[in-house]
């Protein structure tokens, strides 16, 4: 039996229609079929060369997030039968095969069910997302009712899913957004802040009286994540899932605040941890159904022959929230 696969052999080079044999199910795997890939900026990292923590080596299927239809059952899998749409970060690092194909023969602790009132375009939009922001809001900083959370770039496909997790669970939120972005924000239930009309010390002035944010949650790295330090509240606590670079640690320590990484790539790469992946899609279901969680996708139609454009489009940072490609 065969499939279809979007083969990546060099970096920066297109993503090439190939003809593959479709993969078997070994014990604790569900053979999965693919309606739909979640796109994020790692996988656009990947496929140029820039994403060596990723340890997907050429030749290479991109493709983090999927949800599709459970066809196969591997021996030992109970929790999962042939029918059952599923969805989760599930491939496309460390040497694991991603979702631009018809198949994957995919970890059955890595995923859940979908949830019953999302298109399948929509679920795959959120698996990356959820499990990056509630690592870093639920995991990492045990968020409370009532605390008061800055998100940065609240518009992103981490970001418009984090504001809706503090949301949920009681925070009072603010996001930081170009000012087209705004509107967004607040269907969101956030307070927007004009990242680029105000300086951090004034949002932290106008929304804090000058004490700083509880949680901040940096979804950019870099500047932004020196901003967040800056943020603060004193005793409060930044996550960042992309803690890189040189950073002045003053600005945190004179606030006596905490910092907290995360890196959702490690149960992929280590093996160790998936169950914990699945435990929080569980939740992200939970969350869709109830009403107080819904990804945002970009309108635009992508599928395995205009897949190269929708790469364009989210290394160009024209995306709208979440861009997905469709499968099947």
């Amino acid at each position: 039996m065969s499939m279809h696969a979007l083969v990546l052999t060099r970096y920066n080079g297109p993503l090439e229609l190939t003809t593959l044999p479709r993969p078997e199910p070994a014990a604790g795997q569900v053979l999965v079929r693919i309606a739909a890939s979640g796109l994020n900026p790692l996988d656009v990292k990947i496929c140029a060369g820039a994403a060596g923590h990723a340890k997907h080596p050429l030749p290479l299927i991109l493709g983090i997030d999927l949800a599709g239809t459970v066809t196969e059952v591997g021996a030992g899998v109970t929790e999962f039968g042939v029918g059952d749409k599923v969805y989760g970060m599930a491939g496309g690092v460390g040497g694991i095969q991603g979702s631009l194909a018809q198949y994957a023969a995919v970890d059955a602790a890595l995923l859940a069910h979908t949830p019953h009132n999302l298109s399948m375009r929509e679920a795959a939009s959120l698996p990356l997302a959820f499990i990056t922001s509630y690592a870093g809001i639920v995991d990492r900083a045990n968020l409370q009712a009532g605390a008061k959370v800055l998100v940065q770039g609240g518009s992103g496909g981490v970001g418009h899913i984090s504001v809706q997790l503090a949301r949920a669970l009681g925070a009072d939120v603010y996001a930081t957004a170009s000012a087209h972005h705004g509107a967004l924000i607040q269907q969101l239930g956030a307070t927007p802040i004009d990242y680029r009309a105000q300086s951090v010390e004034q949002y932290v002035a106008a929304h804090t009286d000058g004490e700083g944010f509880d949680l901040v949650v940096d979804t950019a790295g870099g500047a932004t994540l020196d901003a967040s330090f800056a943020a603060v509240k004193h005793f409060g606590h930044v996550v960042s899932a992309l803690g890189w670079g040189t950073h002045a640690l003053a600005p945190l320590s004179f606030r006596e605040a905490s910092y907290s990484g995360v890196f959702t790539l490690y149960p992929l790469l280590s093996g160790k941890c998936r169950a914990h992946h699945g435990a929080m899609m569980r939740e992200a279901t939970r969350l869709v159904e109830s009403g107080v969680l819904k990804p945002v996708v970009d309108p635009r139609p992508f599928d395995l022959s205009t897949a190269d454009e929708a790469y364009e489009i989210v290394a160009a940072g024209t995306a709208r929230t979440k861009v997905v490609v469709e499968v099947e």
